[in-house]
């Protein structure tokens, strides 16, 4: 195992060892789950309900931060919230095998939400806000910030050292991200100081998954710092879906509706750190094959077009 090649020797038998070295019995049935970053199995045990194994990618966060993202979860679910927290195992939650990182879950499943939904749209709006009132509670010590240099200038530079990046195509990405970086950060500057909270970080629509019960939210592993919109802009695909959102929000906390102004900088920010994650990851072998668009030219000269769009939002 290396840092290109992470995983080589995650098998589906060091999958199993891992389980029953937590004491429980595995019975051979594993399925791999949709994971770039991390590694993500179900496992099914024999006469209990299957588990979640998440394998974590070496280097990527440090212990502590796992441990944050644990408490957050755990911190979540006494709270009575709907948020898959891992289990315990000799009071631990944060595993060691065979030098990898893992943690186990409950399963839970559930279907796609409806975001065409106002009622739907509104229960998601009440749970976030939920959410965030346990957030507000406390800090994240180790987890860092939704920032600039995290999904800005760190994935630019993941993009010029790639090889999937044409010389002659770097003065012209590197300006467009440079022009990018300017406006987000004068947009930030202009809607003032933030109130940051501990945040889901990544509740995009396929976080959430609806059962008749309700919505629940999974993978916290983006968990960071930041505004409380971070965690409302990806599930609201026009201004009616945002509206209903903010309807449930605003029956379970305070919504600064200065922050909505963010919005084209925080979608501006995804998109860079997209293109820069990819780069960063190419050597796992599962990026090149998930992603294959990114060794043609033509997608990086596209990419480039959208930067520039999306800067032109951002100037007006």
């Amino acid at each position: 195992m290396t840092d290109e090649t992470p995983y080589a020797r995650l098998t589906p038998d060091l999958v199993l060892d891992s389980i029953t070295a937590c004491g429980l019995w595995p019975d051979g049935r594993l399925l791999a789950l949709n994971s770039y970053e991390n590694r993500v199995w179900q496992v099914g045990l024999e006469d209990d309900s299957p588990v979640i194994a998440k394998f974590y990618r070496p280097h990527r966060w440090s212990d502590a931060a796992i441990l944050e993202e644990h408490a957050f979860a755990q911190e979540l679910a006494e709270a009575e919230l709907p948020v898959v927290a891992p289990l315990h195992f000799a009071e631990r939650t944060l595993l060691h095998h065979d030098g990898f990182r893992y943690a186990l879950s409950p399963r839970h499943g559930g279907r796609a939400p409806s975001l065409e939904s106002t009622d739907q749209l509104e229960w998601l709006g009440r749970l976030i806000a939920r959410i965030h009132n346990v957030g507000a509670r406390s800090s994240f010590a180790h987890r860092g910030y939704i920032d600039r240099d995290t999904l800005i200038l760190q994935p630019m530079r993941a993009v010029l050292a790639s090889p999937l990046l044409s010389h002659s195509l770097h003065d012209r990405y590197r300006q467009a991200v440079e022009r990018m970086d300017r406006l987000v950060a004068a947009r930030f500057d202009a809607v003032g100081p933030l109130r940051r909270l501990r945040l889901h970080g990544d509740c995009h629509p396929g976080n959430v998954l609806w059962t008749d019960a309700g919505p629940h939210f999974v993978d916290l592993d983006d968990a960071r710092m930041g505004p409380a919109v971070q965690d409302l802009w990806m599930l609201a695909h026009d201004e009616r879906a945002m509206e209903a959102l903010l309807e449930g929000y605003a029956s379970m906390r305070d919504f600064d509706h200065a922050e909505l102004a963010l919005i084209p900088a925080l979608r501006a920010m995804r998109q860079v750190h997209y293109a820069g994650w990819i780069a960063a990851r190419w050597h796992d072998p599962a990026f090149p094959a998930a992603f294959p668009f990114a060794a043609e030219a033509r997608w990086w000269e596209q990419h480039i077009t959208d930067l520039h769009e999306q800067a032109d939002e951002l100037e007006y």
